[in-house]
């Protein structure tokens, strides 16, 4: 049986009314981004965490997307719960801190994105097997209690950033175990075209975000969340998610 969030969100939700680009820097875009992944995983696997931090940073603004940091600083050993709008958060987070990060296990088979998602120590979650999900929990709360910070999408799948999905408590059991901080963070973007949503497919949501004239995404962090052992992680899960305040895709820069 296949585990599926299902978003609500479908192509409909992009509302196309972003300004593109000028004629060719798209494609511009798109061939220097090859070239910047081909440069990358030469050094990446030398350097790994600063080096990763870099290669995000890099892809990002070649993308022409500007990145806003608020909020406190990610410190090790954090869990970090945030909402999930496109595979764009997972270049966010990894330009910020240093994370594994918790992700679908087709991720991995992504070009590009999966390597990175790999050299970060992502731990992969099979949502074919169900049943595999304590051992996956089990292996976050040991990165956790390692000291290592762990960033997961506790949505299970995307929205398009007006809408957003309940947050899954299952993974808050790890920062529970470990008696980890959980840190809150919101990630915003302010267009719809970012939003990785319906029958979209990797290299077309790449190329509508090429196409455009500019790209702000804001992630916002919010003070830590410091659960007991006693704990239950469906009240941390509302505690995490409410924490955020509403959601919306349009932020003034």
């Amino acid at each position: 049986m296949m585990w599926q969030p299902v978003s609500g969100c479908g192509d409909e939700c992009r509302d196309g009314a972003d300004v593109r680009a000028l004629p060719g820097l798209a494609t511009l875009r798109v061939v220097t981004l090859a070239a910047v992944l081909a440069g990358g995983f030469v050094m990446v696997p030398l350097l790994r965490g600063t080096a990763l931090r870099t290669l995000a940073r890099t892809m990002l603004a070649v993308l022409g997307i500007r990145l806003v940091r608020r909020g406190p600083a990610l410190r090790p050993g954090s869990l970090l719960a945030a909402n999930h709008v496109s595979w764009l958060d997972i270049l966010v987070l990894l330009a910020v801190a240093p994370v594994r990060l918790v992700a679908k296990g087709e991720v991995g088979a992504w070009p590009g994105i999966g390597v990175m998602a790999g050299l970060s120590g992502a731990i992969f979650i099979d949502r074919s097997r169900p049943k595999a999900l304590p051992q996956t929990v089990a292996e976050v709360a040991a990165a956790l209690k390692a000291g290592r910070s762990v960033a997961a999408f506790p949505e299970g799948t995307t929205f398009c950033g007006a809408k957003s999905g309940l947050f899954r408590p299952a993974l808050f059991q790890a920062a529970i175990d470990a008696n980890a901080p959980v840190v809150p963070a919101s990630i915003r973007y302010d267009t719809t075209a970012a939003a990785f949503i319906g029958d979209d497919t990797l290299w077309a949501s790449i190329r509508r975000v090429a196409a455009l004239r500019s790209l702000t995404v804001t992630l916002v962090t919010a003070p830590a969340l410091r659960p007991t052992v006693e704990a239950d992680r469906r009240t941390l899960a509302r505690a995490v998610q409410s924490s955020l305040g509403p959601s919306s895709y349009r932020l003034a820069a």
